[in-house]
Order: structure tokens, then sequence, then C-alpha cells
């Protein structure tokens, strides 16, 4: 074992900043006799809060509060656990950590706290995961999805899938150990049955985190059109205030502009961009050139387009987007919006606008809105669930390369009755759904993860 997960390490784990309580947390061996250093006096009992002084090398007190003692292996990281629990200033909190560290304790890592409690075997990667992504929950809905995570439903789907896939493997390996009776064994249906279960069971599992991906990382949505269709009156009011300026001036909008809302529980990144045109103003040029980068990375595209003078919603679209981005408009990608409704004939609602979906509206009355924050999650593919769980793209991935080993399981044993190469594509699709628990990691993957958390997590 290295001298890293033998060491007792120490830190801040409340944010740093003037608060009424800033909490210092200790994991590891010496972490109980380093308390008692630093405050002169036995520690109390496990998960007893007993108040104390805590000393500086001279006696002289830095600050004084609770101490809360978790004797291992009952604790967050099944280690033996301190948290100081004192006043929230810096420089009191820094005070205090430094006397820690020159007691003995090493200053933690990113995420060495999670690192260890995994490690542990307190938990799983996936409900590992789901602490940091409660913490940067941008709704309730992925709050409550990340909490869902934590407690292991996520983890318990894929353990119920895992425990089919082995069942699966078994009955194969079996048909490969008695090879005189192989081809009757894989020819019999039972092998296909329980194959289309687990194929079944994985796609079901798929929905549910491609939804718990969307909650997680959100959407980033771009309202792009001409100068002057309304695009900075429908980002105000999506996001329910004046954030972008309004005039009748054409070009008011000359830089992006972000605004983070949630729109049924679904984190959004609302992106106002610079009308697009042909001009000479420098300025100007230099805006729609950032809108254009703006578009390229946006996942829906909304063309807002003014229906008192345009009627032809996709060719201004192919103007704007098939020659500049060098690609073919995507119907999945692209929403048309019919702005400005309360003064023309039009009615507003959804629709379908040669091919691509069409919402009709009025952005500065804010009519239609609803029947486009509708259109959004649609068009996203987002269906909100009281069992959602938090999801990861690594997660989604691991499930992609599981469905993809088990379509070639599947071609082995239908078309070539070839068992041992339908079991090396069932051992791949093990591996790769063990992947998102942890059972089966690379090394410098568990680093990168743990590496994006906060210290004193």
């Amino acid at each position: 074992m290295s001298n890293r997960l033998t060491s007792t390490i120490a830190a801040i784990a409340t944010p740093l900043g003037r608060g009424g309580i800033g909490v210092i947390r200790l994991s590891g061996a010496k972490a109980v006799q380093i308390t008692e250093q630093l405050t002169g006096k036995p520690i109390a009992q496990a998960r007893q809060a007993a108040f104390a002084r805590f000393l500086d090398v001279d006696g002289v007190t830095i600050d004084e509060g609770l101490v809360l003692y978790f004797a291992g292996p009952n604790s967050f990281t099944g280690e033996d656990v301190v948290e100081l629990q004192g006043h929230g200033g810096m420089v009191v909190q820094n005070a205090l950590l430094a006397r820690l560290l020159a007691l003995g304790a090493t200053a933690a890592g990113a995420g060495e706290f999670s690192s260890r409690a995994f490690a542990n075997g307190k938990m799983d990667l996936v409900q590992a995961e789901a602490i940091a992504d409660l913490i940067d929950a941008a709704s309730t809905q992925a709050a409550r999805s990340a909490i869902r995570s934590l407690q292991g439903e996520f983890s318990t789907r894929i353990q119920t899938v895992l425990e089919q896939l082995i069942h699966l493997r078994l009955h194969v390996e079996a048909a490969i150990d008695f090879p005189e009776e192989e081809i009757d064994f894989l020819a019999d249906g039972r092998i296909l049955t329980l194959l289309e279960q687990v194929i079944a069971a994985i796609k079901n599992v798929f929905a549910s985190a491609r939804q718990g991906q969307l909650l997680r990382e959100g959407l980033q949505v771009v309202i792009a059109g001409k100068p002057n269709a309304g695009k900075s009156s429908l980002l105000n009011a999506l996001a329910g205030v004046d954030r972008a300026i309004v005039t009748h001036i054409a070009g008011t909008t000359r830089d992006v502009l972000h605004e983070r809302i949630t729109l049924n529980g679904l984190p959004i990144t609302l992106t106002d961009t610079a009308g697009l045109r042909e001009t000479d103003d420098i300025v100007e040029i230099e805006g729609i050139r950032r809108a254009y980068t703006q578009i390229e990375q946006a996942d829906l595209l909304l063309l807002v387009y003014d229906l008192t003078k345009d009627s032809e919603p996709l060719a201004l679209a192919r103007e704007f987007f098939e020659d500049d981005l060098h690609h073919q408009l995507d119907q999945k990608r692209l929403i048309f919006i019919g702005n400005k409704a309360d003064l023309s004939t039009q009615t507003i609602g959804i629709g379908d606008k040669e091919g691509f979906r069409q919402v009709t509206i009025s952005a500065k009355q804010k009519l239609g809105i609803d029947d486009l924050v509708q259109l959004i999650s649609q068009q996203a593919g987002y269906q909100p669930e009281e069992n959602t769980f938090i999801a990861r793209t690594r997660h989604i991935d691991a499930l992609k390369r599981c469905l993809t080993s088990l379509d070639d399981a599947r071609v082995q044993l239908v078309d070539y009755r070839a068992g041992e190469l339908m079991a090396e594509s069932l051992r791949l699709s093990q591996n790769a759904l063990s992947e998102i628990t942890g059972e089966f990691t690379a090394d410098d993957l568990l680093g990168k993860i743990f590496g994006s958390f906060c210290i004193g997590k």
C-alpha cells in the first residue's frame, strides 16, 4: 500500500469565505491522535459532539467549536474520521488547517475522501460520482436524481443486469466445455431468449441513464436569426427577466449572451446571438463570427424569423447554416420559431414546416412560450420521471459498448452458432457494464473521476 493511502488526510470541507460555521475533516489512522494534540484532551466517544478549543503550538487558542469522531469502519471513508466544526472565516480556517498539517496530517487532494470511501468498499463508483453531482445539481430534479444514484438505485439496476449477464455467460461457457453438445445447446432457443432479455434490460437502463445525463449536463440551446427577428425578446421571455437589450434598431445584439435557466426541471444554457446578415461594421462582423461558433456547439438551434417579413424559414436556414457551417440541416437539432404572431394572422402553437418542427409565438406578448418549452423537451428526448437517476457521459458510453457487444453476441449465436466468439462478446459486454460501478475500471479513469471532485470531498 502506498504512503498516500496510509497517510492521514485533512481538508477544509466547507467553502472558503465568511460564514457562521467552517468544517475541517480528517481521515486516517492518526486522525484521533492529531485531534487530541490539537485540543489537548482525549477525544469524546464516537458520534458524540464535544466542545473543544483548537490550540496552536504554544497553547494559544486558534478557534473553538465542536469535535465529532466517527470510528472506522463506520464512517464515510471507512477509516477513523474527525470533523472539526469551528467558525467560517478564511483566516481562522487556514490557520487551523496549517496546524493540523504541522501535527502530521497530509493535505487532501481533490476527491480524496470519496476515493478512500470507494477503495474501502463504502460505496461504488456510481455512488461516489453522485456526491459530486448532488453538489453541482442545477435543478431540484437533478438533485433528486443524484440522491437516487447516491442511495444506490442506479447501481442496483446495473447489478441486476450484470447478474442476468453472468447467468447467460454460464450457459454459454457450459456449451463450450462440452463441445459434443454445443450445437444442440446453442440451438435450443433458451440461450437466445436469455440474450434478448439481457438486451432489453440494458436498453431500459440506457433510456433512464439518458434522462439522467440530460439532467446532469443540461442542454446548450442557441437562438439565431436575422436582426430584429425577436431573438433577444425570446431569451427574455424564456428566462423570465429582461436580460437582453431589446430595441427597434437592427444589430443591437453584437456579442453572445448566456443565461442559465431551468425548464421543466431540465437545466439549459440559453444563448442569444448577433443577428445574421451581411455587414461592413467590424464589431458586428465579430459578433456574427461568435454567433456561428455558438451555433456549431448547440444541442438545439432555435431559428427565429419574423412572420410579418419572412414566410420561408427553410430557405433562411439553408442560407445561414448550410453555406456557412458546411453540413446538412438536422431535423432533430433545428426548430423554427415564427415570431410576432400578434402582428400577423398566424395561429399560435406547434406545427410542422417542411419536415421541421415549428412553434408560432409572440415573444413580446409571451404567447406560445409554453408550447416552445414543451417542444424543446420533446426534441431533446427529455421525459421527466420520478425514478430518474443521475448519469454521466461515461455511463452512456459504457452502456453503448455493452449493447454493441451484445448485438455481436447475437450475430455469433444466430448466424454462426459460434459459441467461443459469442462468449468473448459477452465477456466484453460484462466488462463494459462493470466499468460503470467500478468493478472493472482502469486506474487512470479513477484518477480523472475523483480529480474533478471538490477538495474536502
